[in-house]
């Protein structure tokens, strides 16, 4: 979505899909008089389902970007500006540069410059071309009153001054741990930092040690949203996908009456069955987590009404042919739920090598907003926080969602006698509107005999 005139081109926030009508700036990835290609990623913005890479879809000059990290955007509204030619460009940004700053010349790098607040300017350098004109360049560093969320660009000699652009989660991850993007090791490819090079990096230097008494510290402590106040309260604003979380938990909460129950199981032989397979089949994520998806697929074959949702402007109750399997992933942007679509049709194979995919997706917020919706059950398992259970919220519209507790050694009795052996326990929570208890029982009992006596799924297969 663009427009403007021949001198500046006007590029909207775009429709995201999936219903959203807005999204909130998490950065930018260029800032006032850079230059920009056709198809180049310029903002990266977070909307209720995911982080989502934001391309300009023409070519020219940034001459102004119409918000700041943390804004809230609209559908439809001005995102960026941008002029025809470096030339033209740079004069129409020092225009802007006056206009807004009452002829300072000072730039609100990666902000609005139609919002209010203290000019703050990264440093630029200029590199000599060959021609002996002066090139303008990003600096590798920012100054100390740089805008922590401003957009960073290094150059790596070893790519010939190819630059290397980190997503603004990876770069608020290095500058939340104080760690040197300059002295990071990139392994992405163009010699692009990836996620997991900051780790590693956070992994050898241990906690990163500010002074104090320093400007920097002081000013971090002014401008970070959720510090504390003077009266030692903290208000940390409900934004992005926690909004979204919060909005639709308070959502099941209100509209679904639902009821839970919950069984032990012997786990034993089915930690025994996932042991044999993965010796088996080496080379393919046949975990626990695919096991339990399978058996949750044959239940609802077996339940159907389960496998539905309520229409509750129609008052009807909509059941579903296909299952689209949704599981429960703690991410560093909080909790997400990919959904495998058409889990009904897939092997056990095919549903592990899914679920590693999307899970690896979400842990480096990689996931695109359309996997995020349209589950029609959920798989939870919290065992992996070593807790032993709980009664799972609903992930609305959806009728049901299966909780795992942790796997651990109890006494059980086995033939009549006395054996330790590996127990969890399965919580079961559901819609009453869509089933009684006589449903949900015989569904959470079917789980169960199948993680005792995995070979049962056979019958099924």
């Amino acid at each position: 979505m663009s427009t403007g005139t021949a001198k500046e081109q006007l590029f909207r926030l775009p429709d995201l899909g999936e219903g959203l009508t807005e999204a909130e700036i998490i950065g930018w990835t260029v800032s006032v008089g850079d230059t920009v290609e056709i198809d180049q990623v310029v903002v990266e913005v977070e909307t209720a389902k995911a982080a989502v890479e934001v391309p300009v879809p023409f070519a020219g000059t940034v001459l102004h970007l119409h918000g700041k990290a943390g804004d809230s955007v609209d559908v439809g509204a001005p995102l960026i500006s941008v002029g025809p030619s470096a030339d033209a460009g740079a004069a129409a940004a020092e225009q802007y540069r006056e206009e807004e700053q009452g002829g300072s010349g000072n730039v609100l790098i990666g902000y609005g410059t139609g919002h209010a607040g203290t000019p703050r300017r990264r440093r630029r350098i200029r590199h000599s071309s060959p021609t002996g004109s002066q090139q303008a360049a990003p600096a590798p560093t920012q100054s100390d009153s740089a805008p922590p969320d401003a957009a960073v660009r290094l150059r790596d000699s070893g790519t010939q001054g190819a630059p290397r652009v980190l997503s603004p989660l990876v770069r608020k991850l290095a500058r939340d741990h104080g760690i040197d993007i300059a002295q990071v090791t990139p392994s992405g490819p163009s010699a692009v930092i990836l996620r997991k090079d900051i780790e590693q990096s956070i992994a050898r230097s241990g906690p990163p040690a500010v002074p104090a008494g320093s400007a920097d510290n002081s000013a971090r402590q002014e401008t970070t949203p959720g510090a504390l106040q003077a009266d030692g309260v903290e208000r940390i604003p409900l934004r992005g996908l926690r909004r979204a979380i919060a909005e639709k938990l308070t959502r099941s909460r209100t509209e679904i009456p639902d009821a839970t129950t919950w069984v032990d199981a012997d786990a034993t032989n089915l930690l025994r069955v996932k042991k044999v397979l993965q010796a088996a089949a080496p080379d393919q994520p046949l975990g626990l987590l695919a096991l339990l998806a399978r058996i949750c697929v044959s239940g609802l074959q077996r339940f159907p009404e389960l496998n539905s949702s309520v229409d509750t402007a129609q008052n009807e109750i909509v059941r579903y042919s296909a299952v689209h399997l949704g599981f429960a992933a703690q991410t560093p942007r909080g909790l997400m739920v990919p959904v495998v679509r058409d889990a009904h049709r897939m092997t056990t194979a095919q549903l592990g090598a899914e679920l590693a995919r999307l899970t690896a997706l979400a842990r480096t917020g990689s996931l695109p907003p359309e996997v995020l919706t349209g589950g029609t059950f959920t798989l939870n398992n919290y065992g992996v926080f070593g807790v032993d259970g709980s009664t799972p919220i609903i992930n609305h519209p959806e009728a049901a969602i299966l909780g795992i507790g942790r796997i651990v050694d109890k006494p059980w009795v086995l033939q009549g006698e006395l054996a330790v052996r590996k127990v969890t326990q399965l919580s079961f929570t559901f819609d009453h509107r869509v089933c009684d208890g006589g449903v949900a029982g015989g569904f959470l009992r079917y789980v169960a005999d199948c993680v005792e006596h995995p070979e049962t799924l056979i019958v099924d297969l």
